[in-house]
């Protein structure tokens, strides 16, 4: 009986435990209060799962949207991956898969899996389900124009069961290996030929699906990594990172996301009891949600993690798990990073200390910054220098390291005008 096409996703996930169905439902929260939202039927796998990462259990083909034009097919993809954060198993994750047009080349089309930035931890912020932003499918678009596949998780819980387990390297990493896995397995005109490339939240899926494919892909050929607006932070690197974010900020829907996904350790108190009576209106809002209407409530109400959180930001942040915390070590691939030096989200200076740890860690790295770049600004103007890298490294030509030039930037700067999505 297909209970879940029927039923609310509460009530499915406790049919489907009852029943045996999935071993995912037997450890994974699941529940409004995981983010989790009825969609639509698609999303929704309540079969028995392969009991395999990176297969491919379904497509449907979904229109085309205006900032992407360069795409002959656009398909909404559910495949497997394996747990991470709440070692469940065998999960379906969802995501997109764009073909390029044109014939394909000798051997197929080249792949960019695609690591998108935050938009929240509600299934509905799901990309496969609400399109791609104008920015990043502006981006995508570039890499069609260019004959690229490319390939974009949602990651796990974000419109799959469960809660997304948000800035979790290891999980997201996953997820992006197990997109590229399943749409090789399944698309003959895609090349085992890989680009990974992820900005923000994404750039730390992007350097852990690079530092994870050796042992949990060997079989993926990974040419180059990408990482722009640079997450990720190293506690041995050589440059402590400080504050991440920019001048006195206090942003609290950040630390919200990580509570709702994953962050609070097993036995912590729950959700609710870290938060103030502002604060729990605004966690209620969270988990159903995207970053749009998460960052207008905050403004509007005048919210920081002072206000928002029982003891403040650090109390609550001194008991979350360090999930973007990486390893100083060498990674399978070339990698090329940048930063705009008017990012007011991330700090340049934090995203300096990660690019001091790759270099600390043997790896040759590419560092491009972008003066009155902001952070959603530099995701498509640092494209061409993108673009760039990976045809000589595909041609196996020698590629520029910056690791013996590395200069902390300098005071914040503001953002150019005239710039798109440079705000």
């Amino acid at each position: 009986m297909n209970v879940c096409r029927r039923l609310n996703y509460a009530i499915c996930a406790l049919t489907m435990w009852v029943n045996g169905a999935n071993a995912w439902s037997n450890a994974l929260p699941v529940g409004p209060a995981a983010g989790d939202q009825t969609l639509s039927p698609f999303y929704i796998w309540d079969g028995t799962l392969p009991d395999k990462p990176g297969v491919m259990l379904r497509e449907e083909p979904i229109p085309g949207q205006p900032d992407i034009t360069d795409a002959s097919q656009i398909a909404r993809i559910l495949y497997t991956s394996q747990d991470k954060r709440w070692n469940a198993g065998i999960v379906p994750v969802s995501g997109t898969l764009w073909l390029p047009k044109g014939q394909a080349p000798k051997g197929g089309w080249p792949l960019v899996a695609w690591a998108h930035g935050t938009l929240g931890v509600a299934d509905s912020c799901a990309p496969s389900w609400t399109n791609p932003t104008p920015r990043d499918a502006h981006y995508i678009n570039q890499w069609l124009k260019h004959g690229f596949a490319v390939v974009a998780t949602d990651y796990q819980g974000l419109g799959g069961p469960g809660p997304h387990p948000y800035m979790n390297w290891e999980a997201e990493g996953r997820s992006v290996l197990d997109s590229v896995r399943a749409v090789l397995n399944s698309t003959p005109q895609v090349a085992n030929n890989l680009v990974i490339s992820g900005q923000s939240q994404g750039s730390g899926a992007s350097l852990g699906a690079s530092l994870l494919a050796p042992d949990y892909a060997p079989e993926l050929q990974l040419r180059a990594t990408i990482a722009t607006g640079v997450v990720a932070t190293f506690p041995d690197g050589p440059i402590k990172p400080g504050s991440a974010w920019p001048g006195q900020r206090d942003p609290a829907r950040f630390t919200l996301l990580r509570i709702i996904g994953g962050s609070l350790p097993d036995g912590a108190p729950a959700a609710e009891k870290w938060v103030t009576e502002k604060g729990a209106k605004m966690l209620t809002l969270a988990r159903t949600s995207c970053m749009p209407e998460l960052g207008r409530y905050e403004r509007r109400e005048k919210l920081t993690g002072a206000t928002v959180f029982i003891g403040g930001t650090k109390q609550v942040e001194s008991t979350l798990l360090a999930v973007t915390d990486m390893p100083v070590k060498t990674f399978p691939a070339p990698l090329f990073t940048a930063t705009g030096l008017a990012d007011h989200t991330l700090s340049p200076h934090h995203q300096y200390a990660a690019i001091a740890a790759l270099c600390a860690g043997g790896n040759a790295v590419e560092w491009k910054t972008y003066p009155g770049i902001t952070h959603n600004g530099v995701v498509n103007v640092a494209f061409d220098d993108e673009l760039k890298f990976v045809r000589g490294v595909m041609e196996n030509t020698p590629q520029p390291n910056s690791c013996g030039s590395l200069q902390a930037p300098g005071k914040l700067q503001q953002p150019l005008e005239g710039v798109p999505f440079n705000r």
